[in-house]
């Protein structure tokens, strides 16, 4: 059996949709499965040994450039790699007009099948026009958690159900080749940044949450020049806290998959964490926390509502159970 699915962003949805992996080679451990994701989280999915090839889709980059030949060139390559398989089974999990192309594009064997989402979750960016290019559309409850979503719209076409936590196919912790970045003593990790305003905690509280974890080393990651002076204010308030260098995404992932203690956001890096299992808090200040939270193990401890922000002790509390637990 040949599988394709289509997920291209963003990095907390490619990162919620890799249990699909797990649970279709459970029940068919045969199959080769391939991905169509964008070229930024590439690295991601190749995490996961059980992806047979990964096709990079670059739209970000070429919609800068579609008038270049060599963007044109480009574009032709990905449809010519995307349709040199005839595939058994297409999902798209995304449901947008870009990904429905995609789909639209692969090939089917005989007798195969195109399968995706019938409706969107709440607040998602769903495009019904995306269902034009299906076989079959999988109606889904609208609070439906995003980790489940692929793993149920899989399980409806090929005939199994969801009845167990989500496997994400990521390696264990590696620290035997430290950057340089890297501190030597267990580390933890803020994630404080995030597109939304709304969704971030005040520097105030990083600061009081980073000095009551003293002299653990605290390190502060950042994507962007507002996110870097952020860190910096964060970091003038608690001495044992490092700014890291701006990092690759590849080097990100690292952080969290080898971090002590990561505290974040509701943003892809605080789920990276959570997929790693390392001991994890959660914070839900104004997205609902019942799309994203990390519920698969007791080291992920997920605070705060849509509206109502976790207090600093009660995280500072969380992060105490969580690093004296074994």
């Amino acid at each position: 059996m040949k599988i394709l699915l289509v997920r291209v962003s963003s990095l907390g949805d490619v990162l919620h949709n890799l249990p699909m992996v797990a649970d279709i080679l459970r029940r068919h451990p045969g199959a080769a499965i391939d991905w169509v994701v964008e070229e930024g989280y590439v690295s991601l999915v190749r995490l996961n040994p059980h992806v047979r090839k990964v096709i990079p889709f670059a739209l970000r980059r070429w919609r800068k450039s579609l008038t270049s030949k060599a963007t044109r060139a480009e574009i032709a390559a990905f449809f010519r790699t995307l349709r040199a398989e005839r595939y058994d089974y297409v999902f798209d999990t995304q449901g947008l007009l870009k990904t429905g192309i995609i789909m639209g594009a692969a090939r089917l064997a005989p007798g195969g099948r195109k399968v995706g989402l019938a409706n969107g979750s709440e607040g998602s960016g769903y495009e019904g026009i995306s269902r034009i290019f299906h076989t079959d559309s999988i109606k889904l409850d609208p609070r439906t958690h995003a980790v489940a979503r692929g793993r149920l719209v899989a399980g409806a076409a090929l005939g199994y159900p969801v009845d167990s936590a989500p496997d994400f196919g990521l390696p264990a912790p590696d620290l035997s080749n430290r950057p340089q970045w890297m501190p030597a003593a267990p580390y933890a990790v803020f994630f404080h940044g995030t597109a939304r305003e709304a969704k971030k905690w005040p520097a105030a509280n990083w600061i009081a949450t980073g000095l009551a974890l003293a002299p653990m080393p605290v390190l502060l990651a950042w994507g962007s020049e507002g996110e870097k002076r952020e860190a910096e204010l964060i970091a003038a308030g608690v001495p044992n806290a490092v700014v890291l260098p701006k990092l690759s995404m590849d080097e990100a992932v690292t952080l969290a998959r080898n971090a002590a203690l990561a505290i974040g956001v509701d943003t892809g890096l605080t789920h990276i964490a959570a997929a790693f299992v390392r001991p994890t808090i959660e914070l839900y200040c104004d997205s609902p926390k019942w799309k994203t939270e990390g519920n698969w193990s007791p080291r992920i401890v997920n605070l705060g509502e849509q509206g109502a922000p976790p207090s600093v002790p009660e995280v500072t509390a969380a992060a105490a159970r969580l690093m004296a637990a074994p």
